[in-house]
């Protein structure tokens, strides 16, 4: 009982807050409504070592996603959207984010809605499209509903954002998080509520662009069966570097999650869910990641670009008994005017979208399990 009523406080002491700073600070004023419209169509091919049928065939082609943006400024508000559609087996249709945003000055705004949480490298901890193994646990371009208050300065940019919950779909009383959704939350019997979360990035450099920086996260776990606040927290050390050409991302994170379960059922693992699928994975893990660009350019035709890169991650699980996970991937993403084409070949070890067991492969694990891959490339055109 004294966990609920520290969160409710909390939530309570930060809206009002909130609101004062709301009253104090000027507006700077847009004059004239703006309102831009963007989106992409996406296609994907992908052939994978695990699907004996795909290879046989040589692989499949398909619809990825169709996406509409949306942006606008009026009267010292402004907006951002996107709605993605993607096939029923992964999710439908879904709000990826969606947000209103208020300028106190040209360094310092706030945004309110499903917006980005602050967290490690922005706004991904990758060069890739398959991201890397944040991304999976929910730790990489991850989006909440709350509040975020930005900073930008010449040598320093901060973060400090409360969000009430992930995105909720469904609001009974005792309902499970919707599935259907682009960021990975907690679901199943237990939900996400009450998350402050604080990042600070110190950036240098003359020759090349250097930005250190460490993230924060804690929030509470409430159990739909217990009707208890468990808590989970996270931390993380990120640098990024981009010289010329080069581009160099390099991380440290360290997760934890103790949700208040019923009495005898195990905390070794939690159910994570997006794109119309949960799975578990690890409570307490930790994630080393490292990732090198270069940029080619070029002059074929409409071909201007050649981004060439490798991503690797390690996530370590705490738990006596599983196995670690293990991703890389190695690619070029190719630039043509308005198109961008993501070649891949991405192999993971206990990784739950490359091979293996999907449902426990970020969780328990399997010993036995081999290297997989999946050779994919994604097509698609934004405008």
């Amino acid at each position: 009982m004294l966990k609920k009523t520290t969160h409710l406080q909390v939530s309570k002491t930060f809206y009002l807050t909130l609101l004062g700073l709301l009253l104090a600070c000027p507006v700077i004023a847009q004059d004239k409504p703006e309102l831009k419209l963007g989106g992409a169509l996406r296609f994907n091919y992908n052939l994978s070592s695990w699907k004996e049928g795909q290879k046989k065939r040589g692989g499949d082609f398909g619809y990825d996603v169709f996406r509409i943006n949306a942006k606008g400024a009026y009267k010292g508000i402004f907006f951002d959207a996107e709605y993605r559609l993607y096939s029923e087996d992964f999710g439908g249709g879904f709000l990826k984010q969606g947000w209103l945003g208020y300028h106190f000055n040209e360094r310092d705004q706030i945004h309110v809605g499903l917006t980005q949480v602050p967290f490690g490298i922005q706004q991904y901890n990758s060069h890739n499209w398959f991201f890397s193994l944040a991304y999976y646990v929910g730790l990489e371009d991850d989006h909440d509903m709350g509040f975020k208050y930005m900073h930008t300065g010449e040598k320093f940019e901060y973060q400090l954002a409360f969000f009430k919950n992930a995105e909720e779909l469904r609001l009974g009383s005792n309902t499970e998080t919707s599935p259907d959704r682009y960021s990975y939350d907690i679901a199943g019997r237990n939900k996400e509520v009450n998350q402050f979360n604080g990042k600070i990035v110190y950036k240098f450099g003359n020759e090349s662009i250097n930005r250190l920086g460490v993230s924060v996260l804690y929030g509470g776990l409430y159990n739909l069966d217990t009707q208890e606040m468990g808590q989970h927290s996270a931390f993380a050390a990120h640098y990024e570097i981009t010289k010329g050409k080069w581009n160099a991302k390099a991380q440290f994170l360290a997760a934890s999650h103790d949700p208040e379960n019923v009495k005898g059922e195990s905390k070794a693992a939690v159910t994570m869910a997006a794109y119309g699928t949960p799975y578990q994975i690890a409570a307490d893990f930790n994630i080393y990641s490292l990732g090198v660009s270069r940029n080619v350019p070029v002059e074929w035709g409409p071909v201007t670009n050649m981004q060439f890169y490798n991503d690797f991650a390690f996530m370590q699980k705490k738990e006596t008994g599983f196995t670690d996970s293990y991703m890389n991937v190695t690619g070029v993403l190719i630039t043509a005017g308005s198109v961008y084409t993501y070649i891949d070949y991405a192999a993971g070890y206990n990784h739950s979208w490359l091979g293996g067991n999907f449902v426990d492969d970020f969780a328990k694990g399997n010993p036995e399990a081999k290297w997989e891959a999946r050779f994919n490339i994604n097509i698609g055109y934004y405008f």
